[in-house]
């Protein structure tokens, strides 16, 4: 359902990009994959007991050090947005300014990363291998097309020339020396 809810919002983004229409679109999108990403994640951190069919050979200590690091991660990623694009990272509170200091500087989507790398370090700390599959194979490549097909498209609207800039000059995911 991520797929043709991501399509069609930006389809809608396209054809409406007035201001409170872009804002309108982003808050209904952004809505609809908290459910559609959230209760998939909340349903595999229940059941990732069930999920011990194939066990990775790694102890849990080591998952549960990187859910820890992940985890920072992802909350500083949320701060720096907060501070520094003076938003929230999602419909609750469009970000006002373009955040683009900081963790923002080596990469457009440090969020993303961080919480790619939070699911993948819960997989190991659960010792799931189904729980890291499932990470790479759906959740992954779902929240990437997101980002690429509607999230980039709407901040283009929303901050343009800059925005366009900061794309030119920052790597979409992984991480690169801010270039100057």
């Amino acid at each position: 359902m991520v797929f043709p809810l991501v399509w069609l919002g930006r389809k809608v983004l396209d054809l409406h990009h007035t201001p409170s229409r872009v804002a309108w679109t982003t808050t209904f999108v952004h809505l609809a994959l908290g459910f559609l990403l959230g209760i998939p994640i909340i349903r595999a951190v229940t059941t990732h007991q069930d999920w011990s069919v194939w066990a990775l050979p790694v102890p849990s200590e080591i998952g549960l050090v990187l859910v820890v690091i992940t985890g920072a991660a992802v909350l500083l990623t949320v701060v720096n947005l907060a501070l520094k694009g003076l938003g929230a990272p999602s419909y609750i509170a469009l970000s006002r300014r373009l955040a683009i200091d900081w963790l923002y500087a080596w990469t457009r989507n440090p969020m993303v990363l961080a919480v790619l790398a939070l699911l993948l370090s819960l997989g190991i700390w659960y010792q799931s291998v189904l729980f890291v599959l499932w990470v790479l194979i759906l959740f992954a490549p779902a929240l990437i097309f997101f980002v690429k097909v509607y999230e980039e498209r709407e901040l283009e609207f929303r901050f343009g020339a800059s925005y366009l800039e900061y794309k030119s000059k920052t790597p979409m995911l992984w991480p690169r020396r801010p270039r100057r």
